[in-house]
């Protein structure tokens, strides 16, 4: 399969989820013997921060603007399927050109699904217009559970199908390293998770000055009182995730609030953290004992006393067999080689449908 990708990030993983999904799915597909080409909007604040330049799984360009777009036309008109990302830049423009240029299958791949329907309701239309749902084959949502038949009934979408983040098993595996932190969280700032992180993990610092922690990413606000014993940190390039995640006792989990109202909205760092073998503390939402078992493959908090409790009093070997038991389930179910297999599938289900229309017509 000719596939073109038009999506926010795949060089640059600083500040965005968008590079390491992209990263491990387009990997496993192009195992699967695809071709694959990566267009990304060149954007000062990525190509300062560019950690994969030049794939070994696909070819990647960049574009300054829509008009140098234009020079793909013949790529995307020749694909056998074209998928536009959630974020892209000017993504309704984009769309339209790929809806009325190609002549294969046409995908819409939300890696934000919750926020693009909050957005949408507000008449927010920065990547995405109500319009260009309809014109998208098969619309691929991080998202499952009853938003795919949102989809479908309220905005059009021919076939919603549900596409989850995953994981690179290569890439992420256990490291035998000794504990720095007792709970770390990993996430670019979002005002909307921030609320969550202090009842999880900031107030659990303060009450606890003898348990260490640490919050790695970038774009928190400079206001923010970190208790003494949270070790802040910029960055972590995803090279170093499995270190990162493998110096924590636990892992925290927190969701957007968006995504929680959605709920069926897995994090990538679920299933990065779990083929680390490293335990997760998740905050809750519908859908997520479908992906995991809460209690011995995941733990859910609603406060502190919960995080602290499990970081105060859980046994060792119970932490260690919890670990076991999230990596061979994320393993069973969740890494890329799955999802690239779905996402082959869903490709060909709207590819044979576009035939079907064509012999009909």
């Amino acid at each position: 399969m000719r596939l073109v990708v038009l999506g926010l990030s795949l060089s640059s993983s600083w500040g965005n989820g968008h590079a390491t999904t992209f990263r491990a799915l387009l990997r496993a597909f192009a195992a699967r013997g695809h071709d694959i080409l990566f267009l990304e909007r060149d954007v000062p604040w990525y190509a300062q921060h560019r950690d994969m330049p030049a794939p070994d799984f696909c070819r990647l360009a960049l574009y300054p603007d829509l008009a140098a777009l234009e020079s793909w036309r013949p790529a995307i008109a020749g694909a056998d399927a074209v998928i536009v990302g959630s974020y892209v830049p000017e993504g309704v423009a984009v769309g339209r050109m790929v809806q009325a240029t190609a002549r294969g299958a046409t995908a819409f791949y939300d890696i934000d699904t919750p926020v693009t329907l909050a957005k949408l309701e507000r008449g927010d239309e920065e990547y995405l217009s109500p319009a260009l749902i309809p014109g998208y084959d098969v619309y691929l949502s991080f998202t499952g559970g009853p938003t795919l038949q949102r989809l479908e009934r309220q905005y059009g979408s021919p076939a919603a199908r549900q596409l989850y983040c995953s994981v690179d098993e290569a890439a992420y595996q256990p490291l035998n390293l000794p504990p720095r932190w007792d709970l770390s969280y990993l996430g670019t700032y979002s005002p909307d998770r921030q609320p969550t992180l202090e009842r999880l993990l900031i107030e659990p610092a303060r009450r606890a000055p003898e348990l260490r922690f640490a919050v790695a990413g970038p774009q928190y606000p400079a206001g923010i009182d970190w208790p003494a014993n949270v070790e802040r940190i910029e960055h972590v390039p995803p090279a170093d995730h499995p270190e990162f995640y493998a110096s924590s006792r636990f892992t925290l989990n927190v969701t957007r609030a968006d995504m929680i109202r959605a709920g069926y909205s897995p994090s990538v760092r679920l299933f990065e953290t779990g083929a680390c073998g490293v335990p997760i503390i998740s905050d809750t939402w519908d859908g997520i004992d479908t992906l995991l078992q809460p209690g011995t493959e995941i733990l859910l908090a609603e406060g502190a006393e919960e995080v602290l409790h499990a970081l105060r009093d859980m046994p060792e070997d119970r932490r260690r067999a919890m670990g076991q038991a999230l990596r061979a389930r994320v393993l069973d179910e969740h890494t890329a080689s799955h999802r690239a297999a779905e996402l082959e599938g869903h490709l060909r289900e709207a590819i044979a449908r576009r035939v079907e229309e064509r012999v009909a017509s």
